[in-house]
């Protein structure tokens, strides 16, 4: 008995540290196919997850957001180890992957459902997050407003199944998909040469 109740106390100890190693981060940043890459090989994330949040419609399918009707914006939900990787260096890969002048969607993807913006899960993440888009703003690295908001998060829904990971997937189709929508190209006159793996 005495065992048992050591073991529960450790545990009850424990829980808090354990609960610590995994926090979550949602990002949208136009096509969520693109969006998951550069997080994935980031060292400290643990999953990423493609999906729909900020709108109005319950568990709305991809045709629907596509249509551009229910407010949602295609996103990416980041898991990660804080102990491992900071929300600031999140932010930092996020900023590098989207063009944050664009209000009207991202690269060939235009639309209410490809804009660009962050979705802080607590009041830490808001701070960090506007902290962050005020000194890009103040750096003056872009030549012009930064539109890329930083709102609440509210309900996060997972894409349907073919989303995930479509870059491993598909990866002729994805690359052909990245390359034609001109991602890269934006994005290295944007931010200069991709930094080396």
């Amino acid at each position: 008995m005495k065992r048992i109740a050591l073991l529960a106390s450790l545990l009850m100890f424990l829980a808090p540290a354990q609960a610590q190693t995994r926090a979550v981060a949602i990002f949208a940043g136009g096509c969520f196919w693109c969006m998951e890459p550069p997080f994935d090989k980031l060292e400290g994330v643990l999953a990423t997850t493609s999906g729909y949040i900020g709108g109005t419609k319950a568990d709305p399918t991809y045709e629907q957001v596509t249509s551009g009707r229910t407010g949602h914006y295609e996103a990416l939900q980041v898991e990660y180890d804080p102990a491992r990787v900071s929300y600031e260096r999140l932010l930092e890969v996020f900023w590098r992957n989207i063009d944050p002048l664009d209000a009207t969607g991202q690269f060939c993807d235009k639309g209410p459902q490809y804009r660009s913006a962050i979705f802080a899960v607590d009041d830490s993440q808001r701070v960090a997050a506007e902290a962050s888009k005020a000194a890009l703003d103040k750096s003056g690295k872009l030549s012009g407003r930064i539109v890329t908001e930083v709102l609440p998060a509210a309900k996060f829904y997972p894409a349907e199944a073919y989303h995930q990971d479509y870059y491993r997937k598909n990866p002729t189709a994805y690359t052909y998909y990245r390359w034609s929508c001109g991602r890269d190209k934006r994005l290295e006159r944007l931010w200069g040469p991709p930094p080396k793996s």
